[in-house]
Protein backbone atom coordinates (compact mmCIF):
# COMPACT_ATOMS: atom_id res chain seq x y z
CA UNK A 1 0.00 0.00 0.00
CA UNK A 2 1.34 3.50 -1.24
CA UNK A 3 2.28 5.88 1.72
CA UNK A 4 0.22 8.76 1.86
CA UNK A 5 2.30 11.85 1.23
CA UNK A 6 2.31 13.90 4.07
CA UNK A 7 0.20 17.30 4.87
CA UNK A 8 2.10 20.37 5.55
CA UNK A 9 0.36 22.81 7.39
CA UNK A 10 -0.27 26.12 6.10
CA UNK A 11 1.99 27.80 8.82
CA UNK A 12 5.01 26.01 7.86
CA UNK A 13 4.41 26.59 4.45
CA UNK A 14 4.63 30.45 5.10
CA UNK A 15 7.67 30.55 6.98
CA UNK A 16 9.66 28.55 4.10
CA UNK A 17 9.49 31.80 1.91
CA UNK A 18 11.58 33.50 5.09
CA UNK A 19 13.59 31.29 5.74
CA UNK A 20 14.44 30.94 1.65
CA UNK A 21 14.78 34.83 1.98
CA UNK A 22 17.50 34.96 4.78
CA UNK A 23 19.33 32.40 3.97
CA UNK A 24 19.82 34.21 0.31
CA UNK A 25 20.50 37.16 2.81
CA UNK A 26 23.59 35.35 4.60
CA UNK A 27 24.68 33.55 1.36
CA UNK A 28 25.35 37.27 0.39
CA UNK A 29 27.90 37.89 3.05
CA UNK A 30 29.79 35.09 2.61
CA UNK A 31 28.30 33.17 5.54
CA UNK A 32 28.46 28.93 4.75
CA UNK A 33 26.49 27.92 8.04
CA UNK A 34 24.72 28.78 10.73
CA UNK A 35 23.18 27.02 13.86
CA UNK A 36 19.31 26.45 14.34
CA UNK A 37 20.10 29.29 17.56
CA UNK A 38 21.63 31.60 15.87
CA UNK A 39 18.90 31.14 12.72
CA UNK A 40 16.23 31.96 14.86
CA UNK A 41 17.75 35.15 16.61
CA UNK A 42 17.65 36.19 13.20
CA UNK A 43 13.78 34.77 12.09
CA UNK A 44 12.21 35.66 14.98
CA UNK A 45 11.31 32.21 15.88
CA UNK A 46 12.06 29.34 18.37
CA UNK A 47 15.25 27.27 17.59
CA UNK A 48 12.76 24.06 18.15
CA UNK A 49 10.10 25.87 15.55
CA UNK A 50 12.83 25.95 12.80
CA UNK A 51 14.10 22.12 13.38
CA UNK A 52 10.32 21.07 13.51
CA UNK A 53 9.64 22.78 10.30
CA UNK A 54 12.48 21.77 8.53
CA UNK A 55 11.77 17.92 9.89
CA UNK A 56 8.78 17.85 7.65
CA UNK A 57 11.36 17.74 4.66
CA UNK A 58 13.53 15.56 6.55
CA UNK A 59 15.97 18.01 8.55
CA UNK A 60 19.24 19.14 6.62
CA UNK A 61 20.95 20.08 9.80
CA UNK A 62 23.87 18.19 11.86
CA UNK A 63 24.20 18.14 15.30
CA UNK A 64 27.45 19.88 16.32
CA UNK A 65 27.59 21.72 12.85
CA UNK A 66 24.31 23.64 12.29
CA UNK A 67 23.64 24.02 8.58
CA UNK A 68 24.91 24.37 5.47
CA UNK A 69 23.60 27.53 4.22
CA UNK A 70 23.91 27.21 0.25
CA UNK A 71 22.55 23.54 1.03
CA UNK A 72 19.71 24.26 2.84
CA UNK A 73 18.88 27.58 0.59
CA UNK A 74 19.05 24.95 -2.12
CA UNK A 75 16.79 22.30 -0.71
CA UNK A 76 14.35 25.21 0.36
CA UNK A 77 14.11 26.36 -3.11
CA UNK A 78 13.61 22.43 -4.40
CA UNK A 79 10.74 22.78 -1.72
CA UNK A 80 9.09 25.68 -2.96
CA UNK A 81 9.74 24.49 -6.41
CA UNK A 82 11.81 27.51 -7.91
CA UNK A 83 14.65 25.70 -8.59
CA UNK A 84 13.59 26.34 -12.22
CA UNK A 85 11.77 28.39 -14.05
CA UNK A 86 7.99 29.73 -13.90
CA UNK A 87 6.60 31.90 -16.85
CA UNK A 88 4.21 34.31 -16.08
CA UNK A 89 1.55 36.83 -17.72
CA UNK A 90 0.09 39.62 -15.88
CA UNK A 91 -3.64 40.84 -17.25
CA UNK A 92 -4.24 44.43 -16.22
CA UNK A 93 -1.66 47.22 -16.98
CA UNK A 94 -2.75 49.78 -14.56
CA UNK A 95 -0.17 50.96 -12.06
CA UNK A 96 0.04 47.92 -10.25
CA UNK A 97 0.21 45.67 -12.97
CA UNK A 98 3.02 47.73 -14.06
CA UNK A 99 4.97 47.77 -10.09
CA UNK A 100 4.81 43.96 -10.67
CA UNK A 101 6.54 43.90 -14.19
CA UNK A 102 9.10 46.34 -12.90
CA UNK A 103 9.72 43.89 -9.59
CA UNK A 104 13.16 42.60 -10.51
CA UNK A 105 13.48 40.25 -7.86
CA UNK A 106 10.62 37.96 -9.47
CA UNK A 107 13.26 36.93 -12.10
CA UNK A 108 16.03 36.45 -9.28
CA UNK A 109 13.59 33.86 -7.32
CA UNK A 110 12.67 32.21 -10.78
CA UNK A 111 9.66 33.96 -11.95
CA UNK A 112 9.69 35.52 -15.54
CA UNK A 113 7.17 37.96 -16.51
CA UNK A 114 6.70 37.48 -20.18
CA UNK A 115 4.07 39.73 -21.06
CA UNK A 116 1.24 42.49 -19.43
CA UNK A 117 -2.24 41.96 -21.26
CA UNK A 118 -4.63 45.09 -21.43
CA UNK A 119 -8.24 45.55 -22.94
CA UNK A 120 -7.42 49.20 -23.20
CA UNK A 121 -6.35 50.26 -26.55
CA UNK A 122 -4.25 53.07 -25.91
CA UNK A 123 -1.96 50.56 -23.58
CA UNK A 124 -1.80 47.60 -26.32
CA UNK A 125 1.51 48.08 -27.61
CA UNK A 126 3.24 49.87 -24.61
CA UNK A 127 6.76 48.58 -22.83
CA UNK A 128 6.85 48.53 -19.14
CA UNK A 129 10.05 48.08 -17.70
CA UNK A 130 11.17 45.50 -21.09
CA UNK A 131 7.21 43.81 -20.88
CA UNK A 132 5.30 44.29 -24.22
CA UNK A 133 1.60 44.98 -23.32
CA UNK A 134 -0.27 42.41 -26.01
CA UNK A 135 -4.23 42.84 -26.56
CA UNK A 136 -6.58 40.36 -24.53
CA UNK A 137 -7.60 38.42 -28.13
CA UNK A 138 -3.81 36.80 -27.99
CA UNK A 139 -4.35 35.70 -24.15
CA UNK A 140 -5.57 31.89 -25.12
CA UNK A 141 -3.09 31.32 -27.87
CA UNK A 142 -0.48 33.41 -25.65
CA UNK A 143 -0.39 31.17 -22.82
CA UNK A 144 0.04 28.24 -25.00
CA UNK A 145 2.39 28.81 -26.98
CA UNK A 146 4.53 30.14 -24.47
CA UNK A 147 3.84 27.85 -21.60
CA UNK A 148 2.76 30.12 -19.46
CA UNK A 149 2.13 28.88 -15.66
CA UNK A 150 0.57 31.55 -13.78
CA UNK A 151 -1.57 34.64 -14.52
CA UNK A 152 -1.29 37.42 -12.30
CA UNK A 153 -4.79 39.03 -12.02
CA UNK A 154 -4.44 42.96 -11.34
CA UNK A 155 -8.14 43.88 -12.68
CA UNK A 156 -11.44 44.78 -10.68
CA UNK A 157 -13.44 42.15 -9.51
CA UNK A 158 -15.76 41.41 -12.56
CA UNK A 159 -13.11 41.19 -14.44
CA UNK A 160 -11.26 38.75 -12.65
CA UNK A 161 -13.91 36.46 -12.39
CA UNK A 162 -14.43 36.82 -16.20
CA UNK A 163 -11.06 35.85 -16.62
CA UNK A 164 -11.16 32.60 -14.13
CA UNK A 165 -13.08 31.32 -16.64
CA UNK A 166 -11.11 32.01 -19.40
CA UNK A 167 -8.25 30.97 -18.13
CA UNK A 168 -9.52 27.54 -16.94
CA UNK A 169 -8.93 25.69 -20.54
CA UNK A 170 -5.63 27.41 -21.19
CA UNK A 171 -3.43 24.83 -19.11
CA UNK A 172 -2.71 27.61 -16.64
CA UNK A 173 -1.52 25.99 -13.36
CA UNK A 174 -1.77 29.03 -11.18
CA UNK A 175 -3.40 32.57 -11.01
CA UNK A 176 -2.01 35.07 -8.37
CA UNK A 177 -5.46 36.99 -7.96
CA UNK A 178 -5.19 40.82 -6.76
CA UNK A 179 -8.48 40.87 -7.43
CA UNK A 180 -11.29 41.34 -4.00
CA UNK A 181 -13.07 38.56 -4.74
CA UNK A 182 -12.54 34.68 -4.44
CA UNK A 183 -12.41 32.91 -7.91
CA UNK A 184 -14.12 29.31 -8.79
CA UNK A 185 -11.66 27.09 -10.70
CA UNK A 186 -11.21 23.52 -11.08
CA UNK A 187 -9.17 21.95 -8.91
CA UNK A 188 -6.03 21.72 -11.48
CA UNK A 189 -5.46 25.75 -11.02
CA UNK A 190 -4.19 26.50 -7.58
CA UNK A 191 -5.25 30.37 -6.66
CA UNK A 192 -3.31 32.40 -4.08
CA UNK A 193 -5.53 35.30 -3.12
CA UNK A 194 -3.58 38.77 -2.35
CA UNK A 195 -6.49 40.83 -0.49
CA UNK A 196 -4.39 44.22 0.46
CA UNK A 197 -7.18 45.31 2.10
CA UNK A 198 -7.01 42.39 4.63
CA UNK A 199 -3.38 42.65 5.17
CA UNK A 200 -4.03 46.34 5.99
CA UNK A 201 -6.73 45.70 8.34
CA UNK A 202 -4.73 43.07 9.97
CA UNK A 203 -1.91 45.71 10.23
CA UNK A 204 -4.21 48.48 11.63
CA UNK A 205 -5.50 45.28 14.29
CA UNK A 206 -1.71 44.91 15.50
CA UNK A 207 -1.19 48.56 16.13
CA UNK A 208 -4.13 48.68 18.11
CA UNK A 209 -3.05 46.11 20.11
CA UNK A 210 0.56 47.00 20.62
CA UNK A 211 -1.02 50.69 21.88
CA UNK A 212 -3.63 48.78 24.28
CA UNK A 213 -0.66 46.68 25.81
CA UNK A 214 1.66 50.05 26.37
Amino acid sequence: MEQKEKKISKAIIQRLPRYYRYLGELMSIGVDRISSGDFSKLMGVTASQIRQDLNNFGGFGQQGYGYNVRNLYEEIGKILGIDRVHNIIVIGAGNFGKALAGYSDFEKRGFRIKALFDQDSEKVGKVYSGIETLPMERLKGYIKENNIEIAALTVPKDAAIELAVILKDTGIKGIWNFAHTDLEVPDSIVVENVHLSESIMRLSYNMKSRSEEA
